[in-house]
């Protein structure tokens, strides 16, 4: 096992230039992802999210998280194939069947990006669902497969906010239904001037000052832990850490940022957290003091503890899942240019899908059809 060097204040960042090379192969990267993105969602959204879902929603669940994973996975191959960037997991040692609720740092813009590398080893990929800002809902085309993957979008007003929690969280209690649900309680990124107004707070209410994450937010998790803690397994204390630069989406897209991301993983399983929302509160507090700890040995140590507790993504399977989604992308698209019915359902798609983003819509079962499939499901059980 590689133990990486202690980080040093005199540390140069290591960038790697932004050569021609970099932003043409950036750029051929970002449209194919985006042209991809566009052909899955048209194509495989209305029928797998709106169609099945009048007949199941666990069914529709399990076949969008296939559809949609290979899509996802995507990204991985970009960072860790492509791009060459180191990703190393320490900590606990998690399996690849439990549904829990995750709980991150949020550095930079693209930490949410790198939850997936840890997904994709346990075969999550497609089941994982974050507490997102409304304001990415609009991004063009993602936005629509944002909806999709039914992630819940917060104004970060509580008043707003706790409705719409609570009657998604209401659709994800079934305990078939794979689940990673990832919140990060900070709720912003981490930046200097965040991190002082965070610490002046801290001090003025007698609650701990922390110097690499901001203070969470506690009541978000807390109706989440509330809502679903009779369904999960564990909470997965997540703390990600770069070296030498953060990285932002651009830097992922054309590779100059970040080398490496380590990512530790401290599993809790549900019964040891408390029921109260006091004494939650406390014990989230609590778990973001020991994440800045960590966060704090990191800076001088270079590592976490523990390292190497998941195995390097096979370049084999990262390059099949890469040629089916390309193979798939290339035949809808002919199909498209080909026959007007095509483009008529095309352009039908893109309307409902942007009509239901807009406005937040998502179909549930029609319940003859639900209690049908529910029984059969009993059955097998």
């Amino acid at each position: 096992m590689e133990v990486s060097r202690p980080l040093k204040p005199d540390d140069k960042l290591k960038h790697r230039p932004l050569t021609p090379f970099r932003i043409m192969r950036g750029l051929t990267c970002l449209v194919v992802f985006l042209l991809t993105a566009f052909i899955f969602l048209v194509y495989f959204g209305p029928v797998a999210a709106v169609i099945l879902r009048l007949f199941s929603l666990h069914y529709c669940r399990k076949t969008t998280a296939f559809l949609f994973g290979l899509w996802l996975a995507l990204w991985p191959f970009l960072f860790e194939k492509i791009n060459k960037t180191k990703v190393v997991f320490s900590g606990d040692s998690v399996p690849s069947t439990e549904r829990v609720l995750l709980i991150a740092n949020h550095r930079t813009e693209v930490d949410w990006m790198y939850l997936w590398d840890l997904a994709l080893r346990k075969g999550c990929l497609g089941h994982i669902k974050y507490i997102l800002k409304s304001s990415l809902m609009k991004l063009p085309v993602f936005g629509w497969g944002f909806h999709i993957l039914e992630f819940i979008s917060v104004e970060r007003k509580w008043e707003t906010d706790e409705p719409v929690l609570r009657e998604m969280l209401s659709t994800f209690k079934n305990p078939q239904d794979p689940l990673w649900l990832a919140l990060f309680p900070e709720g912003t990124d981490f930046t200097e001037e965040k991190c002082r107004r965070s610490q002046d707070f801290a001090a003025k209410a007698g609650l701990p000052v922390l110097s690499n994450v901001l203070l969470p937010k506690t009541k978000g998790f807390c109706l989440c832990l509330e809502d679903l803690r009779h369904t999960l397994d564990a909470v997965y204390d997540v703390s990600i850490a770069y070296k030498h630069q953060c990285p932002f989406f651009l830097d992922n897209v054309f590779g100059v940022d970040p080398s490496e991301v380590h990512i530790h993983v401290r599993r809790i399983p549900v019964e040891e957290i408390p029921i109260s929302e006091d004494e939650a509160t406390a014990w989230l507090i609590d778990t973001f003091k020991h994440k800045d700890q960590l966060l704090s040995d990191f800076k001088s140590q270079g590592h976490f503890p523990n390292q190497g507790t998941e195995a390097e993504l096979s370049t084999l399977n990262c390059f099949l899942n890469f040629t089916v989604v390309i193979s798939l992308t290339a035949i809808f698209t002919y199909l498209t240019y080909s026959f007007n019915l095509f483009r008529i359902y095309v352009g039908l798609a893109c309307l409902y899908l942007a009509f239901a983003t807009y406005f937040n819509i998502r179909p549930m079962p029609v319940q003859g059809f639900h209690s049908l499939f529910y029984r059969k499901e009993m059955k097998r059980e």
